[in-house]
């Protein structure tokens, strides 16, 4: 029984992860017309309108949280959502400018590692049996989903540079993500998580818009305006609403160190939705990194261990009513 719980909750966020790499999809249609941080600013708008009725349905958690907590929701709206976002962004820009973008992409790989080490200090997580294997094993395959069997950098002196360092920064950011959800996560529904990221993250992207150079442009006929509209509305849905409801769900049971290694589904579609809608060719190399991510993916999820060592939300908001009501 404990198995098949597991089972479940862990492939929650294995296919909310997946969702995401479905984006280019839209983004790739999107670009035409609109800049990367005007498509997610409105996406946030569309979101926000939803998380608002969430949470007032949800009110009660709110009053959960204290002053503390404010960091962590902080971390994931601003940190994980626009910040890790731009730093990563500006990592490949500077690097492109010098021809290393490979530095970047490779030094990003280190999310998982951050996540990990994050949740045991933070979280004071066990590792589940043979998980030393096997996030060695996962960090290969998305390596060669990448790079494929070769190294990317020419010279080690290039890891060294700026770009290298936002892409650093990056995969801190959303690395520690995913520990400071499973923080909020012991306090809150994961519908509350979810809209509260959304949400609070709309203020931030709203200055960023302010201060940005670029202009709005607007379709000249209804019909490409109905057609951006529909695109963006797909895509604050699908790769955004649907996917961390679906993450967060997940993330409530499961252990952070553990959640970080399901996301690695997350690069697994975007090989296969350049294959299916771009015709991009799929590498013996990349064939054998899918096989070795979706390996690990289905041996931690049969491990009873994953779970974490908390009792359900529900089981906890009741033990901390009868504290309530017990304390005079």
């Amino acid at each position: 029984m404990n198995e098949q719980r597991t089972n479940k909750t862990f492939w929650f966020i294995v296919i909310g992860a997946a969702f995401w790499g479905i984006n280019p999809l839209f983004r790739i249609l999107l670009l035409d017309t609109m800049t990367s941080l005007q498509i997610v600013f409105v996406e946030h708008i569309i979101l926000a309108l939803i998380a608002i009725p969430i949470l007032y349905k949800f009110r009660s958690d709110i009053k959960k949280l204290r002053f503390k907590d404010l960091g962590a929701l902080l971390f994931i709206s601003w940190g994980g959502s626009a910040i890790a976002t731009l730093l990563f962004t500006q990592g490949l820009t500077i690097a492109s400018s010098g021809g290393e973008i490979n530095s970047v992409l490779l030094l990003q790989k280190l999310q998982p590692l951050f996540a990990i080490t994050l949740a045991h200090f933070l979280l004071k997580e066990k590792l589940p049996q043979r998980f030393g294997l096997y996030v060695p094993i996962a960090l290969v395959g998305t390596y060669l989903l990448t790079f494929g069997f070769y190294f990317p950098i020419n010279n080690p002196g290039d890891i060294l540079q700026l770009g290298s360092l936002y892409a650093i920064g990056a995969a801190a950011l959303w690395g520690g993500s995913t520990v400071m959800g499973r923080i909020l996560l012991q306090k809150c529904r994961h519908e509350t998580v979810t809209a509260l990221r959304f949400l609070l993250a709309l203020p931030l992207l709203g200055v960023l818009i302010t201060v940005s150079p670029d202009m709005w442009t607007t379709p000249e006929s209804a019909v490409a305006l109905t057609f951006i509209g529909l695109n963006i509305l797909a895509s604050a849905l699908l790769p955004g609403l649907v996917s961390m409801l679906l993450y967060y769900r997940g993330l409530q049971s499961v252990k952070a160190s553990v959640a970080t290694i399901a996301e690695l589904s997350f690069p697994m579609t975007g090989v296969l939705v350049s294959w299916i809608t771009l015709e991009e060719t799929v590498t013996i190399a990349q064939l054998v990194g899918f096989a070795l991510i979706w390996f690990v993916l289905y041996r931690i999820s049969k491990q009873q261990d994953t779970i974490s060592q908390l009792p359900p939300l529900k089981k906890r908001q009741k033990a901390a009513l009868r504290t309530s009501e017990d304390t005079p």
